[in-house]
């Protein structure tokens, strides 16, 4: 790790754990059960332990849950019911808004892609698998139609060899 690091799976959040691949998790057991509910997978310790938060409100009451952030109390959003689904989509809406804001540089606006008209039409009216389809957008990419490969079927097989191409295994 950079900086001497040192990574450990439990978090200083109760209810909150990191698993192998780096997201936090978070889930609460229900009251007089052994069942537990699963509360979500987030990108940081602090949205996971929200989501627990709201469980544990719903659940253990203002004075009967140790909350992560008891400051929060008041604004945290509140489940519908006890059913699980209702706990979960409070304990989502929760820890979205402790989401890391979004680079100012960074734009989420619709990304735009060089597609002539006919290249959209010929998207829009045939199927994916139609050739007039492959071939309107071969036309405008750096292949050429001669080196694209179309065939009828999915049970067809292409001999690579016709084409003088060079296949190897990349399990060689």
């Amino acid at each position: 790790m950079e900086n001497n690091q040192v990574v450990t799976k439990q978090s200083a959040f109760r209810g909150v754990r990191m698993r192998k691949w780096g997201k936090w998790v978070s889930e609460i057991r229900q009251p007089g059960t052994k069942t537990r509910i699963w509360l979500g997978s987030y990108e940081t310790p602090e949205m996971a332990a929200a989501a627990y938060d709201v469980a544990a409100l719903h659940f253990r009451g203002r004075s009967g849950a140790h909350l992560n952030f008891p400051e929060l109390a008041d604004s945290l959003p509140r489940p519908a019911s006890s059913k699980p689904e209702d706990v979960q989509l409070a304990a989502q809406e929760a820890a979205l808004s402790f989401r890391k804001p979004i680079a100012e540089n960074c734009s989420l606006g619709p990304v735009r892609i060089g597609l002539s008209p006919s290249q959209i039409q010929a998207i829009n009216e045939s199927p994916l698998d139609s050739p007039k389809m492959w071939m309107e957008l071969a036309a405008g990419t750096f292949w050429s139609p001669d080196q694209m490969l179309l065939y009828d079927g999915i049970d067809e097989v292409c001999e690579w060899g016709n084409y003088g191409m060079q296949v190897e295994s990349i399990w060689d």
